[in-house]
């Protein structure tokens, strides 16, 4: 099957064409975390700020793409696995038309973490969303928490499936402590750092 698939990209217009037509650098936040710990509250408002901007952005939701490009994977390691790698693939095809593009999946594992670097290269920044099971639990804005204790959620991050915390990343939101705009407001730092790279 693979020898009758001959990618070409060469003959299309160059990213950094792209890159200048827009303004601006291509590159992939991906922001990891529990459920509740803020990714896509964060992501929303970094969105709304840099379209203030006139910067291009785009946002992977991770329960939207599990309602379309994912909706065929469970929650098993080898699924998450392959839900990591798909939306790496799209991040990547993004940054490459050089959109800011925010990435929000729970993304527990560290193997995962590195399959999602492995992917996308270069463009690729790792942001650490911090929260404990508690305090999401507190805040449960889906009410994922409460099925949980309920016994209506298997194979839920944190409890029954596990989190392991970064070793090191780009940058550490603690949203304990940090307010969604300041946590954004660092986000936005960081993409301003990449840009005057």
């Amino acid at each position: 099957m693979k020898e009758n698939i001959h990618p070409d990209f060469e003959r299309f217009v160059s990213r950094q064409s792209k890159e200048e037509l827009l303004g601006q650098k291509g590159v992939v936040l991906w922001m990891y975390g529990l459920s509740g710990s803020g990714k896509s509250t964060i992501a929303t408002q970094v969105e709304k700020s840099l379209r203030a901007q006139n910067r291009l952005t785009v946002v992977l939701d991770g329960d939207n793409l599990r309602s379309g490009l994912n909706s065929d994977l469970g929650f098993t390691d080898e699924d998450r696995n392959e839900n990591v790698r798909r939306t790496a693939e799209v991040a990547k095809i993004f940054a490459n038309q050089g959109l800011i593009t925010i990435v929000s999946v729970i993304t527990p594992l560290r193997r995962f973490r590195d399959l999602a670097r492995n992917v996308i290269g270069a463009d690729f920044r790792e942001v650490y969303v911090h929260a404990n099971f508690e305090t999401c639990a507190q805040r449960d804005p889906k009410g994922l928490y409460q099925k949980v204790a309920s016994g209506k959620v298997a194979s839920f991050t944190g409890k029954d499936s596990g989190f392991e915390q970064p070793e090191s990343c780009d940058l550490f939101l603690d949203t304990e402590q940090q307010s969604v705009d300041d946590s954004a407001q660092a986000v936005i730092q960081l993409i301003d750092a990449i840009t005057q790279d």
